[in-house]
C-alpha cells in the first residue's frame, strides 16, 4: 500500500489537491448539503485542525500516483488523551476494494502506537459508512442533526417578538459584542463560560470533559485566522457583579463570505433560567446583518438529545439537512 504521511510544515500543493479532490468527490456522493473544501481551507485544516492540534494525515495512491484515500487522525493533547479519532476517505470511483480496510487499519496502529485505547470514527447517518464501521466491530455511540438557517428567509418580526420576550426575562444582563480575539481582562470569564459546554449531552461516548486553557483559547484565536475565519462572539454579563454568564460565538468564511459556522453557545449553570441562549443567538444575528449583510447561511451541529438547544435552533429558523453519528472502539 503506497501510503505517505504529509509533514504540516512542508506541504505540497500537489498532495493537496489529490486530497481535496478526493474528499470533495466523497463528499458530494455522501453529505452534498455540506458546505466543500477549498484548496486553501484543506491546507489550513491539515496545518493547524481546529485549535492547533493537527490531524497526522496521509495518502494512499494508486500505481499511477493518483490520489484515492485520505486517512486522517486526530490525537488530542489538550485533554481526552486516550482517544484518536480516524477519518477515512475513499474516492468513490474506487470503493469495495479494500481501500477503505487498509486506511483504517493504518491508522488503528498508528493509534496503538501512540498509546490511546480509544478509536473514534463520524459516519453520515443513515450512508455508506455506517455499514462499514459496523463490519469493523465500531459501535455507534452518538447522533447529532446538522441544521442550516437559511438568513435571507429569516422571519425577522417574530425573531423580534422572541427577542423582547428574552429580554423581559434578562434585565439583570446586557450584551457585550466582541469581534476577533478576546480582551485579556475577559479571558478568564470566556473560559469558564466555554467549560460550560461539557454540560451538553455526550450520549455513551467515552470521553472527559474538555479542558479549557487561555493558551488553546489564544491557539483557537490564531488557528480561526488561519483558516480565514472571521469570530463574532457575543457575552452576557451580569450586571450587579460583572460576571460572564453566558456567550455564543460564530465563524464567518471570508473566502466564501456568504457562509458562517454557529461554534458554541453556553451559559453558566447559576444563570440559566433567564433565556440567555435566545437572547444571545438573536442578537448575534442581528449583528451579522449589520457588518457581514452578505451572509446567507449558517450551519449547526448538536446531539440529537439536546433537546433544549435543538428547541432554540428551530425557533430561529433552522432546518434539517442531515444526521451524523460517532462510533467507537476500545483498542
Amino acid at each position: 500500500m503506497d501510503l505517505t504521511w504529509l509533514d504540516p510544515d512542508k506541504l505540497d500543493d500537489r498532495d493537496l489537491a489529490g486530497g481535496v479532490a478526493v474528499i470533495e468527490a466523497a463528499r458530494a456522493v455522501d453529505c452534498p448539503p455540506r458546505l466543500g473544501w477549498t484548496l486553501a481551507s484543506y491546507a489550513s485544516r491539515v496545518r493547524f485542525g481546529w485549535d492547533g492540534e493537527a490531524p497526522l494525515t496521509a495518502l494512499l495512491r494508486d500505481r499511477h500516483g493518483r490520489v484515492t484515500g485520505v486517512l486522517d487522525l486526530l490525537l488530542p493533547r489538550w485533554d481526552n488523551a486516550h482517544i484518536a479519532i480516524l477519518g477515512v476517505t475513499v474516492d468513490p470511483v474506487v470503493r469495495r476494494q479494500g481501500l477503505g480496510r487498509a486506511l483504517f487499519e493504518a491508522g488503528v496502529d498508528r493509534a496503538r502506537a501512540e498509546g490511546r485505547t480509544v478509536i473514534m470514527c463520524e459516519s453520515q447517518d443513515p450512508g455508506a459508512g455506517m455499514e462499514f464501521l459496523t463490519a469493523l466491530g465500531m459501535e455507534r455511540a452518538y447522533v447529532a442533526v446538522q441544521r442550516r438557517q437559511d438568513v435571507m428567509a429569516t422571519d425577522w418580526d417574530s425573531l423580534d417578538r422572541e427577542y423582547a420576550a428574552a429580554q423581559a426575562k434578562a434585565t439583570g444582563y446586557e450584551l457585550v459584542r466582541i469581534p476577533g480575539a478576546v480582551p485579556d481582562d475577559m479571558v478568564a470569564g470566556v473560559l469558564e463560560m466555554t467549560e460550560s459546554i461539557n454540560d451538553a449531552p455526550t450520549d455513551n461516548l467515552d470521553v472527559e470533559d474538555e479542558v479549557f486553557t487561555a493558551e488553546r483559547l489564544r491557539s483557537f484565536e490564531a488557528t480561526q485566522v488561519a483558516r480565514n475565519r472571521r469570530l463574532y462572539r457575543i457575552v452576557a454579563r451580569e450586571r450587579g457583579t460583572g460576571t460572564l454568564a453566558g456567550h455564543t460565538v460564530v465563524g464567518l468564511d471570508t473566502e466564501r463570505p456568504w457562509h458562517a459556522w454557529q461554534y458554541d453557545t453556553s451559559v453558566l449553570r447559576a444563570h440559566r433560567g433567564h433565556r440567555l441562549g435566545v437572547l444571545l443567538k438573536i442578537a448575534m444575528l442581528h449583528w451579522l446583518r449589520e457588518q457581514e449583510p452578505q451572509l446567507r447561511t449558517i450551519d449547526t451541529t448538536n446531539a440529537a438529545s439536546n433537546q433544549h438547544m435543538i428547541h432554540v435552533n428551530e425557533l430561529l429558523g433552522y432546518h434539517i439537512t442531515g444526521h451524523s453519528a460517532e462510533w467507537q472502539r476500545r483498542l
